[in-house]
């Protein structure tokens, strides 16, 4: 791949140009948390966002919008000062396997954090090493699942240890850190570095990795992730995470 980089990189470049762009937001799950304008509105809604990633693309859109809804468009609000006869409000929810019970723990877990922990980016930035946010991601599943919890709504939080690529929360991070003014990520959190992120890894970003020799791995595990992150940041180690508009724009849009 060495001799192959450096036209890699022109070519990925021009993607992440083309897709890093506010007009594929409407279509993007990243749309959920541009509903808001305050930090813990917006983390809030991203992380629910974020969570039920997975799918079809206009359905996760369409029920992070619903689930909105549901939480009187102020998810924040919603989450501190909510009492028993809201979370009936809720019932019905369901995306794909996430359901009102795992809703409901969600709500209540992220309640603990924001009123005893200092909210999400505290968390993250306070495991989050010099060169990757995994062990931060690990820790924070410790922490979210320290209430007492439905057994099943623990496989809605994947845990690098567990050897997860854990791709809905390593996307999540990327909208609250990355800040290059494009209008997409939001650039909230300024303890943490998009030098320290890792590239969301699913099964359209993996593949196209692999037709371009950046990832050899057939697993999308947390494996893959650390030699995805390794050549990313052969070609920017300061934000190789851009380079997720590209992988995934390619994958999605263009089939490559």
């Amino acid at each position: 791949m060495e001799k192959n980089i450096s036209e890699i990189k022109e070519f990925l470049d021009e993607k992440v140009a083309k897709y890093n762009h506010p007009g594929f937001i409407e279509s993007d799950p990243i749309a959920i948390p541009h509903r808001f304008d305050r930090k813990e509105e917006i983390e809030i809604s991203g992380f629910l966002a974020a969570t039920i990633a997975w799918g079809n693309r206009k359905m996760i859109v369409q029920n992070g919008h619903r689930l909105m809804d549901l939480l009187g468009n102020s998810p924040y609000d919603f989450v501190m000062n909510h009492r028993p006869e809201d979370l009936e409000r809720i019932t019905g929810f369901v995306h794909r396997t996430f359901n009102h019970t795992d809703l409901v723990y969600f709500i209540k877990a992220l309640k603990n954090i924001y009123q005893f922990h200092g909210g999400l980016e505290k968390v993250f930035a306070g495991s989050t090493s010099e060169t990757s946010t995994q062990p931060a991601i690990h820790q924070f599943k410790e922490l979210f699942f320290s209430l007492p919890y439905p057994e099943r709504t623990t496989k809605h939080v994947s845990d690098p240890a567990n050897g997860s690529a854990a791709k809905r929360i390593n996307m999540f991070l990327r909208w609250m850190v990355r800040n290059d003014g494009c209008g997409v990520d939001f650039g909230l959190w300024k303890s943490i570095s998009p030098s320290q992120l890792s590239c969301p890894l699913d099964l359209h970003s993996g593949n196209v990795a692999r037709k371009l020799g950046l990832l050899t791995r057939t697993q999308n595990d947390a494996k893959a992730l650390a030699e995805l992150d390794f050549n990313l940041r052969q070609m920017d180690r300061m934000d190789p995470v851009k380079y997720d508009f590209a992988l995934f724009g390619l994958g999605i849009f263009e089939k490559f």
